[in-house]
């Protein structure tokens, strides 16, 4: 009894002291007070009785673990120990403890909240500050950027005018430079085209000039035959009066002097005989003549006013003509009436000139509606037919089976259906440019007839794809001047013998080709991808490439071994107006055209050095390096000393950078021919 007495104090004095040191510590409202239960036990005297058993007075007890009672005076008075909230993540209640406990004291947690609430609001501080310095800094980096781009944009207004002049006039020398080599093209092309056809046609014009002379001789001959055939009667009839009249003078004679004394006979009087001799033909005659028959022959035909007539030949130009002249001339081979204003061709236009091979009616006023449909019909021997610079919607019809050469450009051709061609078997060139063509109005079909078709322009037009269905007979391809964005890789499957493809001024980039669209062509020697939208030169290209134009682009880089795989090997390279620098150019970008290399243009770029690899190329002849800001030529980089051989160079240009001619080895121009093709000057200053 003792004992558990001894141990139900030791408890009340534990929770006594808890309670205190909790109530110290915790906020005022938060406090872990007793919570007083007062019971009493009525007893005898100073003892107690609780539960059947009787306390002496100042004894205490616990009947359960939280509650605790005393006897004082006889009654029983129990207090209940009251737990306190626990603000801790593991609470842990002790054996024979009534409450829990954390496992840290409650000074020690309070404060550990303290300092991690602290260095929170630290931290934040810290953080808003940091945010705070770094805005500034970075307003601050703001104004002095402005102010830089600002003092920039000051120091720098002369050269961007400067620029601006450049670039407009590189744009003037582009555009120049682009019609004289559309002009070369159309002279080049007109050459080709015209010398399969100049020796016959000059036979058949030579024949046909021998007949006429012969025909001119026979008219001639025959007048003068008449003439003479008149005088000689005329002749004779005089010669007849002639004789009687002498025979009438000798008689009279021998009447009156008898037989003795006869006279001579009288001869005629020279006079006499002169007048009916034969006429005198001089040259000037004749000339004279000739004129006159030209003469009857043109007044003959009735042509208009100011057309000019040559051997089979009627040119009309130029002369406002608004209706088409009734022509009768059966021999009649070309005629051209460019430059009027015909505005429709009816059927009976050529009745009187059925022989015609080459009809010229470029700038005029005709309509698809205005040309009768049978007009061509009777035209058998029909060429070449002109009809550039009209009002055109659609490809005239019935157009005769003999044409070898039809121009139908700067139209407005809205179409091409798989009937227009049908019966042009014979066709070689068709020119369809500057008109409203594009691959959803050209029917894939419309090129099959032409099974000789070798030269077809189709620039200035909307396509944004090559076209399909070209002719396998096809030579020369031009699409410049469209809005082509890729070259698929069935493309050219069909068109085996192609040898020029132009594709200038269009929207590719080396990405838009396909790898496999003309690296097997084996014809294909010429290609144009000027004004293009490329950034370096393109891989994949053809084996066969003999002519490669790239002027005007953006390109950056020449890959390393991108010619390689040609054979016999690159010839034309034209690189002009790009972006080429020390770093576009590798050492081996050229490999593959060391030993066929002829003309190399590198001007207008960016180089700084004369590129690596030129000094390897054995045959070239031709070498642009104007325009670039290189300052230094060594010995080595553009002539090999150590080649033996006659120099190859013919023309090397180098005005426009930033060369002192002073810092130049003497040898290292020593593989061009003359120090006159050597240009040097001028050149930019530093």
């Amino acid at each position: 009894m003792r004992w558990w007495l001894v141990g139900a104090g030791l408890w009340l004095l534990l929770a006594l002291a808890v309670s205190d040191i909790q109530a110290r510590n915790n906020p005022p409202g938060h406090g872990c007070g007793l919570h007083r239960e007062k019971r009493r036990r009525t007893g005898s005297g100073k003892q107690c009785l609780y539960q059947g058993l009787t306390m002496f007075d100042q004894a205490m007890w616990s009947p359960t673990s939280c509650v605790t009672c005393l006897c004082t005076g006889g009654q029983v008075v129990c207090e209940e120990v009251s737990c306190p909230t626990m603000h801790c993540y593991f609470p842990f209640t002790p054996v024979g403890e009534c409450c829990p406990i954390c496992m840290e004291s409650g000074p020690h947690n309070s404060v550990t909240q303290e300092r991690i609430c602290r260095e929170e609001e630290e931290e934040q501080l810290r953080k808003k500050k940091e945010a705070k310095k770094k805005r500034r800094k970075k307003e601050e980096q703001v104004q002095k950027q402005r102010r830089l781009v600002k003092e920039r944009g000051a120091e720098q207004q002369p050269q961007r005018r400067k620029l601006e002049k450049d670039e407009e006039e590189w744009w003037t020398q582009t555009e120049e430079t682009e019609r004289k080599r559309r002009e070369e093209d159309e002279a080049r092309r007109w050459k080709d085209a015209m010398e399969r056809q100049a020796r016959e046609m000059e036979r058949e014009l030579e024949e046909e000039r021998r007949r006429q002379e012969e025909n001119l001789r026979r008219r001639l001959q025959a007048v003068t035959e008449e003439e003479q055939k008149q005088l000689e009667e005329e002749l004779k009839e005089r010669a007849e009066e002639v004789d009687e009249w002498m025979e009438k003078v000798r008689e009279e004679e021998e009447e009156i002097r008898g037989d003795v004394f006869q006279s001579p006979p009288k001869e005629p009087d020279q006079s006499t005989t002169s007048r009916f001799g034969p006429p005198a033909e001089t040259e000037d005659e004749m000339m004279e003549l000739e004129e006159e028959e030209g003469e009857r022959v043109e007044n003959q035909h009735g042509l208009p006013p100011g057309c000019g007539i040559s051997d089979v030949t009627v040119t009309c130009d130029g002369l406002k003509l608004a209706h088409f002249p009734p022509l009768s001339i059966a021999e009649l081979k070309s005629l051209s009436l460019e430059d009027n204003n015909i505005s429709s061709i009816p059927a009976e236009s050529f009745n009187g000139i059925p022989n015609l091979e080459w009809i010229n009616l470029s700038k005029n006023q005709l309509s698809s509606a205005a040309i009768d449909p049978k007009a061509f019909t009777g035209l058998k021997f029909l060429r070449r037919l002109y009809l550039n610079g009209n009002l055109l919607e659609v490809v005239p019809n019935n157009l005769p089976s003999t044409l070898q050469e039809l121009k139908i450009s700067d139209n407005k051709l809205r179409g091409v259906d798989e009937n227009s061609f049908r019966d042009l078997s014979n066709l070689v060139i068709l020119e369809l440019e500057g008109n409203l063509l594009s691959e959803g109005n050209v029917d894939p079909r419309a090129f099959a007839p032409l099974i000789h078709l070798s030269y077809l322009r189709l620039g200035r037009n909307y396509f944004r794809t090559v076209p399909q269905g070209l002719p396998p007979s096809l030579l020369e391809l031009y699409l410049e001047n469209n809005l082509i964005e890729e070259i698929s890789e069935a493309v050219f499957n069909q068109t085996e013998n192609l040898n020029v493809v132009s594709l200038s001024h269009n929207r590719l980039d080396e990405t838009s080709i396909a790898p496999m669209a003309w690296i097997d062509h084996r014809n294909l020697e010429s290609i144009d991808l000027s004004h293009n939208q490329l950034f370096l030169v393109p891989s994949y290209l053809p084996r066969s490439l003999v002519n490669l134009l790239l002027v005007g682009n953006h390109i950056e880089r020449i890959p390393a071994f991108v010619f390689a795989h040609m054979d016999p090997g690159l010839e034309y390279l034209y690189l002009s107006y790009n972006k080429l620098d020390e770093d576009g150019i590798e050492p081996e970008s050229f490999f593959g055209s060391y030993s066929s290399m002829v003309e190399l243009c590198l001007d207008h770029n960016q180089l700084v050095t004369v590129p690596s690899g030129i000094s390897e190329m054995s045959n070239l002849h031709f070498l642009r390096l104007n325009n670039n800001k290189i300052r230094r030529v060594p010995e080595e980089s553009i002539c090999d000393p150590d080649k033996d051989g006659d120099p190859n160079l013919v023309v090397l240009r180098l005005e426009n950078n930033y060369i002192d001619s002073k810092t130049i080895s003497p040898t290292a121009f020593s593989c061009v021919h003359a120090t006159s093709s050597v240009i040097l000057k001028p050149q930019k200053t530093k």
